[in-house]
C-alpha cells in the first residue's frame, strides 16, 4: 500500500480563499475588517520569520494587520498594558502574543491577560475549560487545522479510533479534545505509555505531536490508518553536505507510507495549517464579537 499525501499546503490555501470571502462579506455586507494584533517581545529569528509570514497573510486576506515590536527588555507591566490597550480595541478582534517570550516573563499570566474572545491562539485558561467542556471556544490553531484535514479526508470521524501522541498543552490535548466532540475514541499516548506501539496499531487515526524526529515508524501503523504528523525537527543531512540539515516530522515517512492510508508530510503538511487557522480564528472572533452567523468551514 502507498499512502494518499494530504497537501496540507494546497489545503491551506483553500482555508484562506474561504478566509479572504468571507473578510469580503463582511466588509461589502456590514461594513466590518476583522483585525489581527500580533505582539512580538524580542528579536528571535524564527520567530520574526513567523511574526511576518502571520502579518503578510493577513494582509492578503483583507484583514487589518497590527504589529507590535518591543525590546527583549519589555517589563512584564509594559506588554500587560499593551495586551489591555488591545483588549479594548474594537478595531482588535485578535490578538496572539508570540512565544516563546524571553525568560524574565510569565507566559501563563501574559496568556491569560488576553480577553478570551480575542484569544486567537486558544491558549487562555478559559478557552482550554470552553473545549474541554464542549462549549464554544477558540481552538488552538494546529489542532483545528489537523481537525480540518481529518473532517475532509474521512468526512465522518465518529466511532474512528484515534491515538494522539503527545500530552502539550498546546497540541496534544486539546487534539484530543476535538476527536472527542467529533465522537471518536481517543487514546493519548506519552513517554510513559507502555507498549505504546501496540497502542498505536490499533488506531485508524494517529496524530503525532511529541516533537521527537522519526519516533514513529511503519510497524507502529494500522494498514489504511491515517497519520498526522505534528512535528517538525530538525537533523543533520551529511547527504547534503557538511553542516547541512533537513526537515522531518514526528514519523518516518516513508515506512509509515508504506502502511498508511493516508499520511501528511513534513514539511507542507500540518505546518501551512497553522497560519491558516490563525487567519479563521480571527474571522470566527470578529463573527463572535458582532453576533453575526459563524464562518461556515472554519470552526470546530
Amino acid at each position: 500500500m502507498t499512502a494518499e499525501v494530504i497537501d496540507g499546503k494546497a489545503f491551506a490555501a483553500t482555508v484562506r480563499e474561504k478566509v479572504a470571502g468571507h473578510v469580503a462579506r463582511l466588509k461589502e455586507e456590514h461594513g466590518i475588517t476583522p483585525g489581527l494584533a500580533v505582539v512580538l517581545v524580542g528579536e528571535d529569528p524564527a520567530s520574526q520569520v513567523y511574526v511576518r509570514s502571520k502579518g503578510k497573510q493577513t494582509v492578503e486576506t483583507g484583514m487589518n494587520s497590527y504589529e507590535h515590536k518591543l525590546d527583549a527588555d519589555t517589563g512584564e507591566a509594559e506588554l500587560l498594558a499593551l495586551i489591555d490597550q488591545l483588549n479594548n480595541d474594537p478595531a482588535v478582534h485578535g490578538i496572539l502574543v508570540q512565544l516563546p517570550l524571553p525568560g524574565h516573563l510569565n507566559e501563563d499570566l501574559v496568556i491569560n491577560a488576553i480577553a478570551p474572545e480575542k484569544d486567537v491562539d486558544g491558549f487562555h485558561i478559559s478557552n482550554v475549560g470552553l473545549l474541554a467542556t464542549g462549549q464554544k471556544a477558540m481552538v488552538p490553531c494546529t489542532p483545528l487545522g489537523c481537525l480540518m484535514m481529518l473532517r475532509d479526508h474521512h468526512g465522518n470521524l465518529s466511532g474512528m479510533n484515534a491515538v494522539v501522541i503527545g500530552r502539550s498543552n498546546i497540541v496534544g490535548k486539546p487534539m484530543a479534545q476535538l476527536l472527542l466532540r467529533d465522537s471518536c475514541t481517543v487514546t493519548i499516548a506519552h513517554s510513559r505509555t507502555r507498549d505504546i506501539e501496540e497502542v498505536c496499531r490499533r488506531a485508524d487515526i494517529v496524530v503525532a505531536a511529541v516533537g521527537r524526529p522519526e519516533m514513529v515508524t511503519g510497524d507502529w501503523i494500522k494498514p489504511g490508518a491515517t497519520v498526522i504528523d505534528v512535528g517538525i525537527n530538525r537533523i543533520d543531512a551529511p547527504e547534503k553536505g557538511e553542516g547541512k540539515t533537513r526537515l522531518v516530522g514526528d514519523c518516518h515517512f516513508d515506512s509509515c507510507a508504506a502502511v498508511a492510508g493516508a499520511i501528511t508530510p513534513v514539511p507542507g503538511g500540518v505546518g501551512p495549517m497553522t497560519i491558516a487557522c490563525l487567519l479563521a480564528n480571527t474571522v470566527t472572533a470578529c463573527c463572535r464579537a458582532h453576533g453575526l452567523a459563524e464562518p461556515e468551514g472554519l470552526t470546530a
